[in-house]
């Protein structure tokens, strides 16, 4: 039996080293945020110029440009707010080189929209975090299981937060309305996982009571580590194939759930566990 709990330092010094690195980037770099949270255009074409040429033509407009993803012959240009009026300007020099040239989909969402989006989804955040602490505490008996489960996520959430924080510095990667379904999954990603470490905690104390703590949270541990690993990895090969063979328009979204689901599982028995345990040795 591999003795985890006492490299519980290390664990800690790993953590501390992420959630430094993705503290310090988002403080410095932030977080390069899209126009679902900003406002701004969102225009889908249909051309055979390239991107190159796509960005000088608007660039060229005066227009700011954001982002644009390609997929087959079709564009999705994110761009700052614009009028109708810039809209045809840029149709007309569009198809000066492209005769073809054809719109899918045009819509403007406004700073105000983009704010209540932001607001609900710090709000959704929260009413998770609150629900699911409530729960496990409630499940487990104990407060402690509910405060380590929700330290665990707030673990998992900086470190990818603070991840795409790097990327959007590096690569200019946007956070988007996906992105926040790909935090909400991870949330409950690493909520499931913990969830089953701690029922077998529980299991090894009711049959095993005469073992020490230690012993009992290691067998938890080792009881339930291949399990993890194997729904992980199978899990992390998909999103890994996606990822490299999928469209531009949920690259990043799968991306994320990609680092979601890594950091879910290594902070499920190297985070939240440990929690636990000294809380119990304290206690004791």
């Amino acid at each position: 039996m591999i003795k985890y709990i006492e490299n519980r330092k290390i664990y800690y010094i790993l953590s501390g080293l992420m959630i430094t690195l993705s503290l310090f980037s988002l403080l410095v770099y932030k977080l390069n945020v899209g126009i679902d949270f900003t406002g701004g255009t969102n225009w889908s074409v249909e051309t055979v110029l390239e991107t190159d040429e796509i960005k000088q033509i608007v660039n060229n407009s005066k227009i700011e440009l954001y982002r644009v993803n390609k997929t087959d012959k079709q564009y999705n240009l994110n761009l700052e707010t614009i009028t109708s009026e810039q809209k045809n300007q840029l149709v007309e020099k569009f198809k000066e080189k492209d005769t073809n040239f054809s719109e899918n989909k045009f819509e403007t969402i406004g700073p105000a929209l983009g704010r209540e989006l932001l607001i609900k989804t710090l709000i959704a955040v929260m009413v998770a975090s609150v629900a699911i602490m409530l729960y496990v505490s409630h499940q487990f008996k104990e407060g402690v299981f509910g405060v380590s489960a929700i330290i665990a996520m707030v673990h998992d959430v900086l470190i990818l937060i603070g991840s795409f924080s790097i990327l959007g510095y590096l690569y200019g990667v946007q956070v988007d309305s996906l992105f926040v379904t790909a935090v909400l999954i991870t949330l409950s990603f690493s909520v499931h996982d913990t969830v089953v470490v701690f029922d077998r905690f529980r299991e090894v104390r009711q049959n095993q009571p005469k073992l020490i703590l230690e012993e009992q949270i290691n067998l938890a541990i080792n009881s339930t580590m291949v399990r993890s690993l194997n729904n992980s990895i199978t899990t992390a090969i998909m999103l890994l194939a996606v990822f490299l063979l999928g469209g531009d328009t949920i690259k990043w979204f799968v991306l994320a759930l990609f680092i979601g689901i890594i950091v879910g599982t290594y902070s499920s028995p190297f985070v939240s566990t440990p929690i636990v345990y000294e809380w119990l040795k304290r206690r004791k």
